[in-house]
């Protein structure tokens, strides 16, 4: 197989059922950003996350291949793509609570810090919020269905993100770094 088909040539791209669109079509930046954020999560791995983390961030950028599929799909239904489903958001959700456990609970508002597997998580806790918001553009839009849960999954996989990100600094001994309010000096 070709890496390149000239067909995207002239700013048009094919989604799975064969239409094509333009490039800066919003289900095309909805795939886009799910793809970065799949890539951000491939280089937080390269850091070194912990063997908890690890599994459960390698079955996340899975399933954001089947989510990109499903968002790259008109109709996903008529498609033979697997679907992210209620129970995806449920395993997102025992993940979170499991690595909580494992962590002082907050008392302050932290910045996106600490080691390199920490930041790494924290960016693409960022990018994540961001296809968030390009799904919920793409769903406002006349004849463009998309899956509520594909919405409450992104949504919890940021909370995942952020938890993970402290859960990695934990393992690592880097604590939180709180943010300190600074304010402007009175003259």
């Amino acid at each position: 197989m070709k890496i390149y088909t000239k067909t995207g040539d002239e700013g048009q791209t094919g989604l799975l059922a064969g239409q094509r669109v333009a490039k800066d079509h919003p289900r095309v930046e909805a795939c886009g950003t799910v793809d970065e954020l799949n890539a951000m999560l491939g280089l937080a791995r390269a850091a070194g996350l912990p063997p908890d983390a690890e599994a459960v961030i390698q079955r996340v950028q899975n399933e954001l291949f089947n989510l990109g599929s499903q968002l790259a799909a008109s109709d996903p239904e008529v498609l033979p793509i697997p679907l992210i489903s209620p129970r995806n958001v449920t395993a997102l959700e025992q993940d979170i609570d499991r690595f909580e456990q494992a962590l002082t609970p907050l008392n302050a508002f932290i910045l996106p810090a600490g080691g390199l597997a920490a930041a790494s998580l924290h960016v693409a806790r960022t990018v994540c919020r961001r296809a968030e918001r390009r799904v919920v553009t793409l769903a406002a839009l006349p004849g463009e269905g998309v899956s509520e849960t594909v919405l409450r999954y992104l949504n919890r996989l940021g909370d995942l993100l952020f938890v993970a990100a402290r859960l990695a600094n934990a393992c690592t001994g880097v604590g939180d770094v709180a943010w300190n309010q600074v304010r402007g000096e009175e003259t």
